[in-house]
């Protein structure tokens, strides 16, 4: 049997990305077939059960869209080596060639495989030297609140073209109106206020960092149509509203991080300016606009480039030197409001944000606070990520510290609806192997956002048509049904707390709301009833993650068991390592335990065996 996985140290001496000029040293064995448990156990290579090869063995690699190069590797006795140096940073392909045998590439798990040439290489991110995240994100719990929708004290002043909802938690409008808009203009009044009064609430969820959606002035609720970046929105707060927020929180032991929103600007904006409410000359009423630059007309003043046509969206031009300075200078919106004292921001779209404006950005943000954290909403894959037919280099050192991660929330979700381990494993290892360990380790791990239906929803397995069935109450589940989902997001919710990367918590999750796509997904947190179980759950789980923060801050993901719908991985810190197991599956497993453990959700002890039962989780820790 011939073995390579490279998210096996012993195959490839760093797993992950990999800093250019750093020694690569990658590692095949040819292992003997009585070694019958080395699947199961990847990371104990028994070299005494390894043959040495007489055959010769080539690596083939090369940068992304290169021609790849080959070496010839050395025979050892336990197969072949090769050792390297990669001097640039970018995206690389490799695969091995063996003689009589074939080309070994990636296949499931990443294991080796042989596959027809070339046919699905490995990937390797190469990143350059200086390349560092914050450390004070790892280990650490997120969550994310939809302003106008968390928790409202004081009241809302009277703006034109707003619809002020004195019910909250009624339904949002969704409807568009007569000319086929959907407005987004109802304001339920979540405010700065709000958010400071709940502090002690996040602390208690173990929460060390709050991600904001937009809170700068805006025409509509979710204020991703900007009208002054300068402006906290006057439903949010005051500007001193919002520096409290900040410093409380802080002395809460939490950051805040904004959402930047700087591919697009809304039409009704101090920039764009469309229906004149403003009192400067913007882009649409005159080719002298001080912000002409900013924006791309076809036909000047109606036809324009807007975010996906939506016209209230107008597209920002990025090579405009004006916008960079306006976004990226010393009295930018960034340094701005990096003054403020917030960790740093996540960027919407980054997807349709330029390689070199994300330079250009991370050079401002990190001239202003290297221990500020930049996350790009990143749908896929961001190591090897394609858009708009060019290759993207968020995590080569340059642009990103971190993503959402997309990919995890999707394989989690299919894990929980099918029961199948194996390809949940599939998943991780692929951004394991893909992405470098210091991005790995602050990725943003989520269940579900402001774009997407609600994770209990989705679990639940409620499916509707349109949004005139989302609003109707058969949309929302039956006692008996919400019991079922409930079980499933708690395994679900384990596997995101215990993954490499930081859990991020979408707001009312924790407390069990329902709602499909926006704006059902983005409504009002109902803080009249209270899921005290659902939420002593989550607060478990986060003061887990604080105890233990050694194991999941940079601690390594290893997997010790894989079966049907079982999986039971460690994840071993310097300190300390931690197991966690999940069983998706009708059967029960018996595993014998080396020593006493005890299970941290449930506090019950085992000592040298362990019963896990169908279709439930746990998290061990070693007894002394």
């Amino acid at each position: 049997m011939i073995y390579f996985n490279p998210t096996n140290p012993a195959c490839k001496n760093v797993v992950g990305g990999i800093c250019v000029n750093k020694r690569l040293q990658l590692n095949i064995f040819n292992v003997n077939a009585q070694q019958t448990d080395f699947d199961r156990t990847p990371f104990t290579v028994k070299k005494d059960l390894c043959s040495s090869a007489t055959q010769k063995a080539y690596l083939y690699i090369g940068k992304d869209r290169e021609e790849r190069i080959s070496y010839e590797m050395e025979n050892t006795s336990y197969g072949w080596t090769i050792s390297l140096k990669i001097n640039q940073p970018g995206l690389y392909f490799y695969s091995f060639h063996l003689q009589d045998l074939g080309y070994l590439q990636c296949g499931y798990c990443q294991n080796g495989e042989f596959l027809t040439p070339f046919q699905h290489e490995f990937l390797l991110t190469v990143y350059t030297k200086d390349y560092q995240t914050p450390d004070w994100l790892k280990g650490g719990t997120m969550y994310q609140i939809f302003p106008d929708r968390f928790c409202k004290r004081g009241s809302m002043s009277d703006i034109k073209g707003r619809v002020q909802r004195n019910d909250w938690g009624g339904l949002p409008t969704y409807k568009p109106n007569e000319k086929g808009k959907v407005l987004n203009n109802d304001f339920f009044g979540g405010n700065a206020k709000g958010i400071i009064s709940k502090l002690k609430y996040l602390k208690s969820l173990g929460v060390n960092v709050i991600y904001l959606n937009p809170i700068f002035q805006a025409a509509s609720n979710h204020r991703y149509d900007t009208s002054d970046y300068m402006k906290i929105d006057p439903y949010f707060g005051t500007k001193e509203e919002f520096d409290t927020l900040v410093e409380r929180a802080q002395k809460h032991g939490i950051k805040v991080i904004l959402d930047g929103v700087f591919n697009h600007t809304g039409d009704d904006s101090v920039y764009f300016n469309k229906y004149g409410n403003y009192p400067s000359v913007g882009a649409y009423q005159s080719k002298q606009s001080p912000y002409a630059s900013w924006y791309s007309f076809q036909e000047f003043p109606n036809k324009y480039s807007s975010w996906w046509g939506i016209d209230i969206l107008p597209d920002i031009n990025e090579t405009s030197e004006d916008y960079q300075n306006f976004i990226m200078g010393e009295k930018g919106v960034l340094k701005h409001w990096l003054k403020s004292g917030i960790g740093g921001y996540r960027l919407d779209v980054a997807d349709e944000l330029p390689d070199f404006f994300l330079k250009k950005l991370r050079k401002s943000v990190k001239e202003s606070n290297p221990d500020a954290v930049i996350i790009g909403e990143v749908w896929e894959d961001a190591s090897d990520k394609i858009a708009y037919s060019k290759r993207r280099a968020y995590l080569q050192g340059e642009e990103l510290d971190s993503v959402m991660n997309y990919p995890l929330k999707d394989a989690i979700i299919r894990y929980i609806q099918t029961g199948n381990a194996r390809d949940l494993l599939h998943s991780i290892k692929g951004l394991i192997d893909h992405y470098p360990k210091q991005t790995l380790d602050c990725l943003m791990n989520i269940l579900g956002t402001h774009d997407t239906p609600r994770i209990l929803t989705v679990l639940g397995g409620i499916i509707c048509q349109n949004k005139d069935e989302m609003a109707m109450p058969k949309a929302y589940m039956t006692p008996e049904q919400k019991e079922n989902a409930l079980q499933r997001l708690k395994m679900a919710t384990v596997l995101q707390y215990t993954m490499p990367g930081v859990p991020c918590v979408y707001y009312g999750d924790e407390n069990g709301m329902e709602g499909h796509i926006d704006p059902f997904c983005r409504q009002c947190f109902d803080w009249e009833n209270l899921n005290k179980e659902l939420i002593s759950f989550y607060q478990r789980l986060g003061k887990i993650r604080k105890t233990y923060k050694n194991a999941f801050k940079k601690g390594i993901f290893q997997e010790i068991h894989l079966e049907k719908g079982l999986l039971l991985f460690k994840r071993a810190g310097s300190k300390e390592s931690i197991y966690v197991y999940v069983n998706n599956a009708d059967e029960a497993y018996k595993l014998n335990l080396k020593g006493n453990y005890t299970e941290l959700l449930s506090q019950k002890t085992f000592a040298q065996t362990l019963t896990i039962a169908p279709y439930s989780y746990g998290i061990l820790i070693k007894n002394a």
